[in-house]
C-alpha cells in the first residue's frame, strides 16, 4: 500500500475508532490518561505497520488488541502499577481484565455503552464545567485542542491546560470509569448534554480543515443524544437536544454544493432537506414542549430550528418568533454568541438597520474578539442596506478569521462580488 494512501486510511480509521478505543481502555484500566496514552501507542504502531501490511479487516479490533498488549507491557514494567492503586492484588486484577477477550460493558452497566460511560465520567462534579467539556471533546469527539479552542472562543493553551488538569483530577480522585446511578446521572445530565451538542456543532460547521461538515461527529453526537433521550424519556432537555440535532442535520443535503462548497441557509434548496429527520425532530420537540414550561436552552434552540424547518421558502420564516425565542435563550445563557444571533434575527424581522445597531453594540465584547461570524453578520446586514464596499470589507475580514477552508471560500466570494 502506498504510504500516503495508508496515512489517509489510518486517519479515517482513527476518526471513527479512537473514541470507542479510549472508552474501552478507560473502563479496563480505570484511568482516562493512561487509556489515551495506550490508544496513542496503538496509533503509532498502526502508522509503522499498516503501510507495509495494509489496513486489517477489523481495524478497531486490531487497535484494541495492540493497545491491550501495550498495557500488559507497561504493567510488567511496573509503570501502571506505580500510577494506579497501591493496594495488594490490584496488579493481578488488572492483568485479568486485560486478558478478557470480551470488551463489552459489564452486565450491570444499565447504559451498556462504553462511550456514554466515559462521557459521564468526564462530566464528574470534581471537574469544572469548562474542563468537562474540553476533556470529553478531546477523548470522545477526538477533537484537537485547537478545534476545541475555536469552538469555545478561548486560547489553545487554555484548553490544553484544562485537559491535563482534568485527567490529573480524575486520577487523583480515583473516579471510576462507569455509568453513575440514576440520581447522580440526573445531576450530571446538563453537562453531558452540553458536551454532546458541542461535538455536534463541530461536525455541523467544522471550525478547521477542508470539509464544511464532519458527518462522523454529527452522527456520533446524534447517536449519544438518542441513547440519553431513551434513558431519560421525561427529561425535556434531552428530548430538546435530540430535536435540535435532527432538525439541523436535516439540512445537510442542501448545505454543500456539488464541489463541497458551503451554501448559506437562506440560499439552500429546501426541497433537498431531509423531511424524515424534520418530522422526527418536530415530534421530539413536541414531547419536550409538553414536558416543560418554560423551555430549557436546548429545547429553545430546537424551537428556533423548527421555525426554519417549517418554512418551505426563506420568506416564509417566522422571524419575529425567532427573535422572541432568542430573547428567552439570552436570558438563560447570557451568551454573547446568542446575542449575536439574536441581532441577525432582529435584522431579518425588523430591518437591517435595527440588527446592525445591535451588532455594533457587541463590537467591544471580549468573547467575540476574533470571532469570524461577527464581521460576517455585519457584512450581511450592510449588504442589505446597500453599503456594498463596507460589506465587502467585513466579508474579507471574516474570511481571514475563519479556520475552515470551505467557509473562507464562501466569504471571499461574497467579498469579491461586492467590490
Amino acid at each position: 500500500m502506498d504510504r500516503e494512501d495508508a496515512r489517509r486510511a489510518i486517519d479515517a480509521v482513527w476518526r471513527i475508532e479512537s473514541a470507542r478505543l479510549i472508552a474501552g481502555l478507560a473502563r479496563i484500566v480505570g484511568d482516562v490518561g493512561i487509556a489515551e496514552d495506550l490508544a496513542q501507542d496503538a496509533l503509532v504502531a498502526a502508522l509503522e505497520q499498516w503501510p507495509r501490511s495494509g489496513v486489517p479487516d477489523n481495524p478497531g479490533a486490531w487497535l484494541m488488541t495492540t493497545a491491550k498488549n501495550r498495557a500488559i507491557d507497561r504493567l510488567r514494567r511496573g509503570e501502571m502499577a506505580a500510577r494506579k492503586e497501591k493496594e495488594l492484588g490490584r496488579e493481578v486484577e488488572l492483568q485479568a481484565r486485560l486478558a478478557e477477550p470480551d470488551l463489552a460493558a459489564a452486565a450491570d452497566d444499565d447504559i451498556g455503552d462504553d462511550l456514554l460511560s466515559l462521557i459521564f465520567t468526564a462530566s464528574h462534579p470534581v471537574l469544572s464545567t469548562e474542563a468537562r467539556v474540553a476533556l470529553t471533546l478531546r477523548l470522545v469527539g477526538s477533537l484537537t485542542t485547537a478545534e476545541i479552542a475555536r469552538a469555545f472562543l478561548v486560547k489553545e493553551s487554555t484548553v490544553a491546560q484544562r485537559i491535563v488538569r482534568a485527567k490529573r483530577t480524575l486520577a487523583e480522585a480515583r473516579v471510576p470509569i462507569e455509568a453513575p446511578g440514576a440520581a447522580e446521572r440526573e445531576q450530571r445530565l446538563a453537562s453531558v448534554l452540553e458536551v454532546i451538542y458541542a461535538i455536534f456543532n463541530e461536525g455541523y460547521a467544522a471550525s478547521a480543515g477542508e470539509d464544511w461538515i464532519r458527518g462522523d461527529l454529527c452522527e456520533e453526537a446524534m447517536r449519544l443524544g438518542r441513547i440519553l433521550a431513551g434513558l431519560a424519556p421525561t427529561e425535556p432537555e434531552a428530548l430538546g437536544l435530540v430535536a435540535l440535532m435532527e432538525l439541523q442535520a436535516a439540512r445537510f443535503p442542501a448545505r454543500t454544493g456539488a464541489s463541497g462548497e458551503a451554501i448559506p441557509l437562506l440560499e439552500q434548496d429546501r426541497s433537498r432537506w431531509d423531511f424524515v429527520l424534520i418530522g422526527r425532530g418536530l415530534k421530539a420537540l413536541e414531547r419536550a414542549e409538553a414536558l416543560s414550561h418554560p423551555l430549557g436552552p436546548h429545547a429553545l434552540q430546537a424551537a428556533i430550528a423548527a421555525c426554519h424547518a417549517r418554512a418551505r421558502a426563506p420568506e416564509q420564516t417566522d422571524w419575529p418568533r425567532i427573535v422572541a425565542l432568542y430573547d428567552g435563550l439570552a436570558a438563560i445563557t447570557g451568551s454573547p454568541v446568542v446575542r449575536l444571533n439574536r441581532a441577525v434575527a432582529v435584522g431579518m424581522a425588523f430591518g437591517p438597520a435595527a440588527g446592525l445597531e445591535l451588532l455594533d453594540g457587541l463590537a467591544s465584547e471580549p468573547a467575540l474578539d476574533g470571532y469570524h461570524l461577527l464581521p460576517a453578520a455585519r457584512g450581511e446586514l450592510l449588504e442589505r442596506l446597500g453599503r456594498a464596499e463596507e460589506a465587502a470589507a467585513e466579508f474579507a475580514r471574516a474570511a481571514a478569521l475563519s479556520g475552515n477552508a470551505r467557509e473562507r471560500e464562501l466569504l471571499r466570494a461574497r467579498a469579491e462580488r461586492r467590490r
